[in-house]
């Protein structure tokens, strides 16, 4: 919610919107907005997938961020990442023309992974020069890239166009 917060408050025409599935996080997001009267900053709670499905007209989007999504290490547990080919042509059909999809992670082989994934969707565009991108200054540093970076993990940005 941290870096949302940050967003709303940097770009007040923007209409904003959070999906979250944890409970603290959403009371502390709205907390938050209402402590720094970010009235056009929305919550929905529930699952990223299932809001995008039935929430969101195609074309309708100017910017999705995915950042530090859960990178569920364990081979077992990949089947429930939420980079995933179906949902990623989801996000890709949500975004306008133009829009852009940004995504963060501090654990290597999930970004491995989410660039293979969003590279194969035929809508997006890569938009790094190599395979990631700087950091942007748009994105603040959250408690969860601090503490990767404590870890020594290197943190990786993607980002993509809609064709």
């Amino acid at each position: 919610g941290q870096a949302l917060l940050e967003w709303a408050a940097r770009e007040p025409d923007w209409n904003l919107l959070g999906i979250e599935v944890y409970q603290p996080g959403i009371g502390a997001l709205l907390l938050g907005a209402q402590r720094e009267e970010l009235a056009y900053l929305r919550v929905l709670e529930g699952d990223a997938e299932q809001a995008f499905r039935s929430s969101f007209q195609p074309d309708s989007l100017d910017e999705v961020r995915i950042f530090f999504p859960d990178p569920w290490p364990k081979k077992r547990h990949h089947k429930r990442r939420l980079i995933q080919p179906a949902f990623v042509h989801l996000l890709a059909r949500c975004l306008k023309p133009g829009g852009r999809l940004l995504l963060a992670t501090d654990w290597a082989p999930y970004a491995q992974w989410m660039l293979e994934v969003c590279n194969a969707e035929a809508l997006l565009s890569n938009l790094a020069d190599e395979d990631y991108v700087e950091r942007s200054q748009e994105r603040v540093i959250t408690r969860f890239e601090s503490r990767g970076e404590r870890l020594g993990h290197e943190v990786r940005d993607l980002a993509y166009r809609r064709c």
